[in-house]
């Protein structure tokens, strides 16, 4: 049996991941911490959580606790998850990995030194329909890939346009804007599908004006297998205009698939278009926390890595790097 402890029982922990913990087979969620113990009992009372702190290192160093979730902004990652590395008990941490690639370079070199395994919650790595894309592919249906596109289009939030933006945009919390919340998903998902990405050119701006991040992307990228990709990300379109696909070319045909919308994926080639339900399940981290359990089991193995997570950070500095080198 795995106890779990959660530091910052927030919005995402709600249904995306904490409840996952207590039905997944030799799991269980025991103690949970947030800096306004008033919310952490709320949330505690709501989930059937026995124990609740206020302070996280006194939930990293109780004697029960035997992993330690991270659901925290990127900005305080690294410093929780050294802590809870240095305790020597395993770290899952919630996407992206840290704010910076230097940032996640300290927990891997931390994790390596206390031999600590170390997972991010780059969860469709795990999810059926994403492993679906993954199955086709290898099976030849589009034959060898050529290429992938990336679209995510968003308007601006109220929030945003009246001056009030979420920690979501600010770089200092969150490493960047919504490019590093959203993109890092697709960018680490593509990773899996094809490896590193060893090549980026790339382009960042502020077009809008309505917070400091950048709030459009535009990169190109090359795979160390050979597949070229590029993306374009822009968060203050029009609401008419929202777009969330990732199409993959390839010698014979092309799949076509959504990320966050969860829309039924389809598959192009010349016998004619086929569709792939891309069912979305009750809580999404499940499948990659249930791989977790197995690995710290021995019974399996997680899909995602402080290792694998590191390289889609490393990834995302890449590409707004010039944005950023008069900023940080």
């Amino acid at each position: 049996m795995i106890n779990w402890g959660i530091i910052g029982c927030g919005n995402v922990t709600e249904v995306k991941s904490g409840p996952a913990f207590n039905k997944i087979r030799d799991s269980r969620l025991i103690a949970v911490m947030r800096r306004d113990r008033l919310m952490a009992e709320d949330y505690a009372r709501r989930h059937n959580v026995p124990k609740v702190y206020s302070d996280a290192s006194d939930l990293i160093n109780d004697k029960d606790i035997d992993a330690v979730y991270i659901a925290t902004p990127p900005g305080s990652h690294a410093g929780y998850a050294i802590e809870v590395i240095k305790a020597r008990k395993p770290v899952y941490i919630e996407k992206p990995m840290a704010a910076s690639y230097a940032e996640c370079q300290m927990i891997n070199l931390s994790a390596k030194k206390y031999n600590v395994p170390v997972f991010v919650a780059y969860y469709r790595r795990a999810l059926p329909g994403f492993l679906k894309v993954k199955e086709l592919i290898e099976e030849g249906k589009i034959g060898q890939v050529r290429f992938v596109q990336i679209e995510l289009f968003k308007p601006a939030s109220v929030e945003e346009k009246s001056g009030k933006p979420s920690w979501r945009v600010n770089p200092e919390i969150a490493g960047g804007g919504h490019f590093f919340d959203l993109a890092s998903h697709q960018l680490d998902y593509l990773d899996y599908l094809f490896g590193p990405i060893v090549k980026t050119a790339s382009v960042a701006l502020n077009q809008a004006g309505l917070y400091e991040a950048e709030d459009m992307v535009a990169a190109s990228f090359i795979f160390e297998n050979g597949v070229a990709g590029s993306g374009t990300w822009c968060f203050s379109v029009s609401p008419e205009l929202r777009r969330d696909r990732i199409e993959i070319i390839g010698e014979k045909g092309a799949i076509s698939f959504s990320t966050f919308s969860f829309e039924s994926i389809m598959v192009t080639t010349e016998t004619g278009i086929h569709e792939y339900e891309n069912e979305r399940p009750e809580h999404v981290q499940y499948y990659l926390i249930e791989k977790i359990v197995q690995e710290l089991e021995g019974k399996g193995k997680s899909p995602s890595t402080g290792i694998t997570a590191a390289r889609t950070s490393r990834i995302m500095d890449e590409i707004v790097k010039e944005y950023y080198k008069d900023k940080r």
